[in-house]
């Protein structure tokens, strides 16, 4: 073997070997040491990587927990109240309890409601239509109806129903991920309290003109009477841009708003029949 040769060998060797130790130093020097609770409290939570908690996945929740001094305002939708106290616990941090969440639908705009006045033909996609125009019907508030909120569910929690063309949420399959919240360009979807039984009171309108204009462009349009707002004794509803809205929280589902509107724009939902509608019937 020639001298070249040898010496070809052994200048690439100490090459080699010199950047092997350099790089050896600077992954020593720029090392990140991450806190071993990361993996425990990634184990605890679901692997939806669903983005409800307004992060980028489990992971990034998990480590955004670990580095929180206060957790009270971190939740995760998909956990449930154990889950979240598991967590609580590998932390050695205190969380407060919060009341489960469920997606609602406000608008009940069905097709014997809302009558179409044109035909949209471009992309089925309502953030599109809602773009370029007030949609096939008069209201420029109510659902378009082309299944936005539905392809970004992760939990098949929601679906169109053909004959109203309006999404309905499955309760016992919505985590309250806030996807279909975020995707809906009109803002119809609102997360509420989960009461029992899945009962629930709420305005079904978001349209803030004034009344004549909107019960002309559906039937159960909110006029904005106000008197869904005196019958109710708990203060739990408010008039603003002629628009009635009922807060989840001061809500006591009485049931004593619902018979005043003139509109029937307040849907008991999963109630038993009331006596007086069953007598007359």
């Amino acid at each position: 073997m020639s001298d070249i040769v040898i010496n070809s060998i052994i200048t690439v060797s100490a090459m080699g070997t010199a950047a092997a130790v350099i790089l050896f130093l600077v992954a020593r020097k720029f090392n990140v040491v991450e806190d071993p609770r990361i993996d425990l409290v990634e184990e605890e939570l679901p692997a939806a990587n669903c983005g409800g908690c307004g992060l980028p996945g489990c992971r990034a929740f998990a480590e955004a927990l670990v580095r929180a001094d206060d957790i009270s305002d971190l939740k995760c939708p998909v956990s449930s109240s154990e889950d979240m106290a598991k967590i609580a616990v590998i932390l050695g941090k205190e969380i407060a309890e919060q009341d489960p969440l469920v997606a609602v639908v406000r608008c009940a705009g069905t097709p014997d409601k809302r009558s179409k006045t044109s035909i949209y033909d471009g992309a089925p996609s309502c953030t599109i239509e809602s773009s370029l125009y007030t949609g096939e019907s008069n209201c420029p508030y109510g659902c378009l109806g082309l299944g936005e909120c539905v392809e970004v569910c992760k939990f098949d929690a929601i679906f169109m129903n053909p004959e109203t063309m309006l999404p309905e949420v499955i309760d016992d399959r919505c985590t309250a991920c806030n996807a279909c919240v975020v995707a809906c360009p009109r803002d119809i979807i609102e997360l509420r309290k989960k009461n029992k039984k899945d009962r629930k009171i709420f305005v079904a309108c978001i349209n803030e003109e004034k009344g004549g204009v909107a019960r002309k462009s559906c039937k159960v349009a909110c006029i904005g009477c106000g008197k869904c707002l005196k019958a109710c004794k708990f203060e739990a509803i408010t008039l603003e841009n002629n628009l009635a809205y009922i807060d989840p929280v001061k809500c006591r589902l009485c049931r004593k708003c619902p018979p005043e509107c003139p509109t029937n724009a307040i849907p008991e939902i999963n109630f038993p029949e009331r006596k007086a509608a069953a007598e007359a019937s």
